[in-house]
């Protein structure tokens, strides 16, 4: 609807101004053409009428004077019998507004002078009105063929209104390739078929994509959770055993967490990928406490690193936010810091709206170069850019050879809390 009133009215609104423009161009032509003519038409009369008067008096010396409803004539001698008003007035023509409106044509011949006087207001009128009605006339036509250009217009572009309001009504989830169908006849029928055939096949593409999409992820989830549901079990049988020394027991305890961390880990990426993240519960998730538990997993896979870490934090910070995904996105960041550090300082500086994570690695460069030797950097950043795309949370990534990298990442609507106090030692 909003598009068939757009459209509409800007191809109402163009015609009008058309309309307008062509009225304003039509209205001034007829006036100045319709002044421009009466001056014209009267004085070529009345130099015509002076001419016959001069040719008649030689062949006919002292005939009368012309003198008709709308211009009188004088002459007696040199000025005689004129008025005064005209008499010190050189020849040629001359225009008056008092006591009426009038023109003047003043000739001579030797000593002899003809004054013709003609009122200009009469004709004046009748010029206007014959002016006005081929003007009206001119209006009409004009009016009506931009109404006529209107309505063929409004005809041509009918099916595009259509084929626009039908993709309004389009479902992402489910697309209809009937809703394209056009069996209504159309002007410019040849292109309409063409756009309504594209797009139906457009939609049946995205009806095929996305059903294959909703395949994959249904048998994806079904397989990633069978294995899992199987380490589960297995790892609850054996911490179960009694006998296993505390050390076991523990590693038992981890790949328990572990597990349980990948199962639901697996179900946000499964739930981001099927319906754009709808579905996930949201919680104040503190970004400390991820962070924490991130550098002590990497405490447990290399126990032995050379990295120093560091955390300096201004506050607690809290995103409302799926906690996988808050785990995932800084995961990630602070794993490739660990990863891509052999030796130096890995510090997470955490405000009240954003973490970030700096280390002194090798710098971007040297990370592209060698990803396939340490693995998984290029995948971990994707995961990060479509997750924070997602949740529209603004990343920077800063980095420099042989200086290292810096990721910054802002969180809109975070909550900050202050520090618990450290007990006194």
């Amino acid at each position: 609807m909003a598009a068939k009133r757009g459209l509409n009215r800007r191809l109402g609104r163009e015609l009008l101004l058309q309309a307008v423009y062509i009225s304003l161009a039509v209205m001034i032509g007829v006036f100045v053409a319709a002044h421009l003519a009466e001056n014209l038409l009267i004085e070529q009369a009345l130099q015509g009428e002076a001419d016959y008067y001069w040719e008649r008096e030689q062949t006919m010396p002292g005939g009368p004077l012309p003198d008709t409803k709308n211009m009188t004539g004088y002459r007696e001698g040199p000025g005689s019998g004129a008025p005064s008003n005209l008499i010190s007035l050189p020849d040629g023509f001359h225009e008056r507004s008092e006591p009426r409106e009038t023109l003047t044509l003043i000739t001579s011949r030797g000593s002899q002078r003809l004054y013709l006087v003609f009122e200009v207001e009469q004709v004046s009128n009748l010029v206007t009105i014959f002016g006005v009605i081929p003007l009206a006339f001119a209006l009409i036509v004009i009016y009506l063929s931009l109404y006529s250009a209107y309505r063929v217009s409004r005809r041509a572009v009918s099916p595009l209104v259509l084929l626009a309001g039908q993709v309004q009504q389009l479902d992402p989830a489910k697309p209809d390739a009937d809703l394209f169908r056009v069996d209504q006849p159309f002007e410019s029928e040849d292109e309409i078929s063409v756009l309504s055939d594209a797009l139906q096949d457009l939609a049946g593409r995205v009806l095929d994509f996305t059903e294959r999409e909703r395949r994959f992820t249904r048998d994806a989830s079904h397989e990633l959770r069978t294995p899992l549901t199987v380490v589960k079990i297995a790892v609850d049988r054996l911490l179960r055993d009694e006998t296993l020394p505390p050390d076991k027991m523990e590693m038992l305890q981890r790949i328990k967490n572990s597990t349980k961390d990948m199962e639901q880990l697996t179900t946000a990426f499964l739930l981001l990928a099927r319906d754009a993240g709808k579905g996930l519960a949201k919680y104040w998730v503190c970004v400390n406490d991820v962070v924490e538990a991130e550098l002590e997993r990497a405490r447990i896979i290399n126990p032995d690193s050379l990295i120093t870490t560091s955390v300096d934090e201004q506050c607690r910070l809290l995103v409302s936010a799926p906690e996988k995904v808050v785990e995932s996105v800084v995961g990630n960041l602070l794993r490739n810091a660990l990863a891509y550090t052999d030796a130096g300082q890995v510090t997470i500086h955490i405000t009240s709206d954003s973490v970030t994570i700096e280390d002194t690695g090798p710098g971007m460069q040297a990370q592209f170069r060698n990803q396939r030797q340490r693995g998984g950097f290029g995948v971990g950043l994707t995961i990060v850019k479509r997750l924070t795309d997602r949740f529209d949370w603004p990343i920077l990534i800063e980095s420099e050879p042989a200086r290292g990298t810096r990721a910054t990442i802002e969180f809109p609507g975070a909550r900050a809390e202050p520090l618990p106090e450290k007990p006194e030692s």
